[in-house]
């Protein structure tokens, strides 16, 4: 097969509309200007007479000497100092006072007093230069690191957008060509090699192969993909080469919604983010009033020299950024490592409400079961094996495309049973199915194929029959050989899900439209607490509502358009395996692998990060309200005042430690089998089994 390599001069960029520079750009600004601004600040320190005198050593007795702190300690001001001064002329224009407009009050005092003192108008003990210049280099120090902390919460847009290949291998006749993603159009048919990314959304139209897509379900086992199969952008084909009909591209893919979803969670706003926004503007004004107040005190009972000294410590100590860090930076960091678990937060609230869910409501199929019919009995008549009649009953259910046929159909092919091929095949609507298989006739149906016969059920489907299994029976030239039971099989993971969220305390109850013989069943074999059958689709949001009224706080996992309405009634709503656009709408919260189990890793996040929350919320704010006063200088009659440039160095500590206590929320794994493994381990799992 003859390659060509094809590239549009237009596409100078691939992900050029998919990256996320700002932080990044901001990074590296900070950084830039700190280390310029440290180098600038050694002489302006080593030469200022403050710190000569508390070192004990001698500046040279030169005339420029004299003038080399004032001269670049202007220049720090003017250049170094310029992110807060423009940050505090927005805060001033828009009218909401922070922590900008602090930092800029802070080094401008410091700046004119020493400029003060440098001219002979002041006191020199007013001389700050040296103050002013490890003030500068800190807060820059303390935006770098949150500048560069901001950027990490921002890579799960970047890797989502770096799962895209540069190129794509597109069908041309008996060629393939070398395209850039961008330039496909749904219907075209591209080459996905072993190892290579699947460029966009599509069809298997040939081969099978493992596809790795923990990049986006945050499931780790690859998952075999054939003829038929729908694959996603991003996904890798492990082993073998696929050929893929594109079915969606650019902004209708999976991956460009699930992109979509994180950029609306970190741009959301919360509940504890308006606190933080709410106190961050208190602290402001205590920090006014604090400053104004010691200003008067101390020219009160001090001098000028010791009002301005302690005003202008005041002022750096009550800067709220380490505030306006603690809530932002806790559920960006969340947002993005639930991203990379396969969780996707739609809404804030959503995840804050989850620590406080204390009932979970799941749908049933396609949610707790596979939502697809399975064998699960099998009973033969007299010297019929269970082996032939799975046999006849599969080669007479050959040619139907009903789901009770394939089910058949599999549970044949699983036990690697020879099926042989059936001929005047008949299908007859709420009777069954029949057809000649190797000169017998054999008849598939329910009680409407045996009433046609004149048959009888077997004894032993009674009990299926209470189990609400469907039954069929199987007859052959008209006698009944044995019977099928077929069941909507539950998925593997559900009961690991079940108890995880009975080890969290959290009630599990279960709604469905099935009898309540089948639903019965079901909670039964998962240990689930509660369950409403028989719910109509329409009815289920009155039930979301009546667990409310009992006074639970209530999360509903459900995955269908008839899910929706109860989906937008509870607390908090969780579309599970990506589920329909209308249940995605009505949701806060997306599970983009159909493992239910993820759900435990949603109440996991919400409980930590909301711990992670309140520890930065104490610290930032708690660390204000104590350092401030003492920064007034409430000790001075004991003989402690808090040195300005101590004041500045704790400042930026405070913004240092809720950045770094943030970062630990990264040591998290959000996948649903590690979230499930931890909570099932952890000592109030053996608790509650105890008891």
């Amino acid at each position: 097969m003859e390659t060509r390599v094809e590239h549009p001069a237009s596409d100078t960029s691939q992900h050029a509309g998919m990256t996320h520079g700002g932080h990044g750009d901001h990074v590296a600004q900070f950084r830039r200007l700190f280390w310029v601004m440290l180098v600038i600040a050694a002489p302006v320190v080593v030469f200022s007479d403050m710190m000569a005198m508390l070192l004990n050593y001698t500046l040279p007795a030169l005339p420029f000497v004299a003038w080399i702190s004032p001269v670049l300690g202007t220049v720090m001001y003017v250049w170094g100092g310029r992110p807060f001064l423009t940050g505090a002329v927005s805060e001033l224009r828009s009218r909401k006072p922070g922590m900008m407009l602090l930092i800029a009050l802070a080094i401008s005092v410091a700046f004119l007093a020493s400029w003060g003192a440098s001219l002979g108008i002041l006191d020199g003990q007013l001389d700050f230069w040296w103050e002013l210049a490890l003030l500068i280099v800190i807060m820059l120090l303390g935006h770098w690191i949150e500048m560069r902390s901001l950027a990490q919460t921002s890579s799960a847009l970047d890797s989502l957008a770096a799962l895209l290949p540069d190129e794509a291998e597109r069908v041309d006749g008996d060629t393939t060509v070398t395209v850039s993603p961008s330039a496909l159009v749904v219907g075209d048919v591209v080459v996905v090699r072993p190892g290579a990314r699947v460029p966009a959304d599509g069809d298997v139209t040939e081969g099978t192969a493992d596809v790795d897509e923990s990049m986006i379900t945050g499931e780790s086992r690859a998952v075999s993909r054939s003829v038929g199969a729908h694959v996603v952008a991003g996904t890798v084909a492990t082993d073998n080469a696929l050929r893929v009909r594109i079915t969606a591209i650019g902004d209708d893919t999976a991956l460009a919604g699930i992109q979509r979803l994180v950029t609306e969670a970190q741009g959301s706003t919360s509940r504890a983010q308006r606190l933080a926004d709410t106190a961050a503007g208190w602290l402001f004004w205590f920090a006014l009033g604090s400053a104004a107040i010691t200003a008067v005190v101390w020219m009160l009972v001090g001098s000028p020299n010791d009002a301005v000294i302690r005003t202008v410590t005041v002022l750096v100590i009550a800067c709220p950024h380490a505030l306006g860090l603690a809530i932002p930076l806790v559920v960006s960091i969340a947002t993005e490592r639930a991203a990379k678990g396969g969780v996707l937060i739609k809404d804030r609230l959503a995840l804050e409400g989850m620590r406080t869910v204390s009932s979970v409501l799941f749908d049933k199929t396609g949610t707790l079961t596979m939502g697809e019919p399975v064998v699960s009995k099998v009973a033969a008549v007299g010297d019929v094996s269970e082996a032939e009649l799975l046999q006849w009953a599969a080669a007479a259910e050959g040619d139907s495309e009903h789901p009770l046929a394939r089910a058949i159909v599999a549970a044949a092919g699983a036990r690697s049973l020879t099926v042989a091929r059936v001929t005047d095949f008949q299908s007859s609507t709420a009777i069954g199915v029949s057809g000649t298989v190797d000169g017998s006739t054999i008849s598939v149906g329910g009680p409407g194929m045996l009433g046609s016969h004149d048959a009888r059920p077997l004894a032993e489907t009674a009990d299926w029959e209470r189990d609400g299994d469907i039954i069929l029976h199987v007859l052959r030239d008209g006698t009944v050989v044995g019977a099928i039971g077929l069941a909507d099989e539950i998925r593997p993971e559900s009961r690991q899900a079940v108890d995880g969220l009975h080890a969290l305390g959290i009630q599990v109850v279960m709604i469905t439209g099935d009898a309540a013989a089948v639903a019965q069943t079901v909670a039964t074999e998962l240990g689930i607490d509660r369950v409403f059958a028989g719910v109509r689709p329409e009815d289920k949001a009155a039930k979301v509502s009546e667990l409310q009224a009992e006074g639970h706080r209530v999360a509903m996992v459900g995955d269908g358009v008839n899910d929706a309405p109860a989906l937008a009634q509870a607390d908090v709503g969780i579309a599970i395996g990506a589920g329909t656009d209308v249940a995605i709408a009505s949701a806060g919260v997306i599970l983009v692998s159909d493992d239910p189990r993820s759900v435990l890793s949603v109440v996991e996040l919400s409980r930590k990060s909301y711990a992670k929350m309140k520890q930065n919320l104490w610290w930032a704010a708690g660390y204000n309200l104590l350092s401030v006063p003492l920064a007034a200088g409430v000790l001075a009659p004991i003989g402690f005042i808090l040195p300005m440039a101590v004041g500045a160095l704790l400042m930026s500590a405070s913004t240092i430690v809720v950045a770094l206590n943030a970062q630990l929320l990264r040591r998290l794994d959000l996948r649903a089998e590690s979230s499930t493994a931890a909570i099932l381990d952890s000592p109030r799992a053996h608790t509650r089994k105890a008891q």
